[in-house]
């Protein structure tokens, strides 16, 4: 009982150093105030944990221009596919004059859906690469801090997880047989990548690193290892016409390792370089992420900024999970309301009255001010809410002119004095 006392003891005092993301410290100090017990604290928390679960998915090259509503908790996820060795860029860039401050948190989706802590970033440095270890699934969530309001643009890029190229002067348009191929009359895989170059062109360190050995084997001819600092990944050189470097030499990235050439069974091929990653436990992966060129950034989009409006459906058609895709979503009624959250090429990414998020084509929709519904007098004094059923905001009195801008779920979407917006039952 005394030894079972102590490891309680023991990782009890771990969890409480453990290092905290920037997200998790101010959802630790909103706990610490009380806040989690009141409706603002608890929605913000809320808004966290559902953009987890219920996250769009998007592709790399991804940008999007979104906004945080004011008054209203709210959380961005994304979901995008990344293969192993490449690195993810983010780079989150605030309206001018925005002093939001805002959170980002990048997670790995393991098994069941459950997200695991990659990197995180505050507003301090809303710029920030991480390399993917394995492939798979990411989510990146986007929170801005309590209360908060403002406009943002998200850009989300692949690089190549190792800095620098492994042939000089050449890029991934020179590989000219990859990972997987047929050896042998399929009686093996092509545990690489070849990249093609003429004769003598030097072959250089990817990354920083040690020379393991040198070697010339019957399959590979003249060979290099160099095991990459920090990583647990080796690198191999194959096919070299010389080797210029020595066992235990420490090489910087770019430094030259040997000379392209077609030693071993590549004898009756073009010159060339056998390029090949091989992890410690894990064996031979796919070197083409590792080196293959960044992915040029989406353009913004263009047209009227709609990020904050209200806008209806022209026609009924379905909100979309995947941004792109032409599967079938829930499917909305002709002008139902919808509050446009971002914008990213010719798709909305917006939410219902009643929470429900997802994309619509900007060409599907016509701002809801442009052509209000109908007109009235209010015929009482009527409360209104940013949102239906959401705490009120304003109170109108009777006989206030009102233009009806939307309806959903018994609410009705109101243009009021001076151009306020609110929702109400009328």
């Amino acid at each position: 009982m005394l030894l079972l006392g102590a490891c309680g003891k023991q990782q009890t005092l771990q969890a409480l150093f453990q290092p905290r993301t920037p997200h998790e410290a101010y959802a630790h100090r909103l706990r610490q105030a009380g806040l989690d017990r009141g409706p603002a604290g608890r929605a913000w928390l809320a808004a966290a944990a559902q953009a987890l679960r219920d996250s769009l998915v998007v592709a790399l090259p991804f940008t999007e221009t979104g906004y945080f509503l004011p008054g209203q908790p709210t959380a961005a996820g994304y979901r995008f596919a990344v293969q192993a060795g490449e690195q993810v860029r983010v780079r989150l860039e605030l309206a001018p004059g925005s002093t939001a401050r805002v959170f980002v948190d990048a997670f790995e989706v393991g098994p069941g859906g459950a997200p695991a802590p990659l990197a995180s970033a505050d507003t301090a440095a809303l710029d920030f690469r991480y390399r993917a270890t394995a492939s798979g699934q990411h989510l990146l969530r986007v929170q801005p801090e309590l209360l908060a309001a403002g406009r943002y643009t998200l850009r989300l890029t692949r690089e190549p997880g190792l800095g620098t190229f492994p042939v000089q002067g050449r890029a991934d348009a020179d590989i000219g047989s990859f990972w997987g191929a047929g050896r042998d009359g399929g009686a093996r895989r092509h545990e690489g990548i070849d990249i093609f170059a003429p004769r003598g062109t030097p072959a250089v360190a990817a990354a920083a690193g040690t020379v393991t050995r040198l070697g010339t084997t019957p399959l590979g001819g003249n060979v290099v290892w160099l095991s990459a600092d920090g990583t647990g990944e080796h690198l191999y050189y194959a096919h070299l016409d010389r080797q210029l470097v020595t066992p235990g030499q420490r090489v910087r990235p770019g430094d030259t390792l040997g000379l392209v050439g077609n030693t071993g069974n590549a004898r009756t091929t073009a010159p060339h370089l056998h390029f090949g990653i091989y992890r410690a436990g894990q064996g031979a992966v796919d070197p083409l992420p590792f080196v293959r060129r960044a992915s040029p950034a989406a353009a913004p989009p263009t047209g009227p900024d709609l990020r904050g409006a209200w806008v209806r459906l022209r026609a009924a058609g379905p909100l979309e999970s995947k941004a792109g895709t032409q599967a079938s979503g829930p499917r909305l009624a002709a002008q139902t309301p919808l509050l446009v959250l971002g914008q990213q090429g010719p798709l909305l990414r917006v939410r219902t009255a009643a929470g429900r998020r997802g994309y619509v084509a900007a060409a599907a929709v016509r701002p809801a001010e442009a052509a209000p519904l109908r007109r009235l007098l209010l015929p009482a004094a009527t409360e209104v809410a940013a949102l239906p059923a959401a705490a009120p905001v304003a109170a109108w009195p009777a006989r206030t002119p009102v233009a009806v801008l939307g309806e959903a779920n018994g609410f009705s979407l109101l243009r009021g004095p001076a151009g306020a917006l609110g929702w109400a039952r009328i």
